[in-house]
């Protein structure tokens, strides 16, 4: 199954490991850390041009999403119940 994150960008289900809303990286100092550490290894991400309201983490890239968290765990929610 698949994901869709937004714009173009659609995901493997058995990829993911982690959605959060983007306001994780002002108020967690070991998630800024960890999103700085992918930054580094050129494992980001920013999908389309609008402001980017939540973080996908999947195995091999951190992707900023410009749909918000609620809504992308409900489309993996739906995929978690199917399987």
């Amino acid at each position: 199954m698949y994901i869709h994150l937004g714009g173009e960008r659609i995901i493997r289900s058995a990829e993911l490991v982690a959605i959060f809303d983007v306001s994780i990286e002002k108020s967690s100092k070991i998630s800024k850390q960890f999103v700085s550490h992918a930054c580094e290894h050129k494992n980001v991400e920013f999908i389309g041009e609008e402001e980017p309201k939540s973080i996908v983490i999947t195995k091999s890239t951190v992707y900023y999403s410009p749909i918000s968290s609620s809504t992308l765990k409900k489309r993996a929610k739906v995929f978690v119940a199917n399987a």
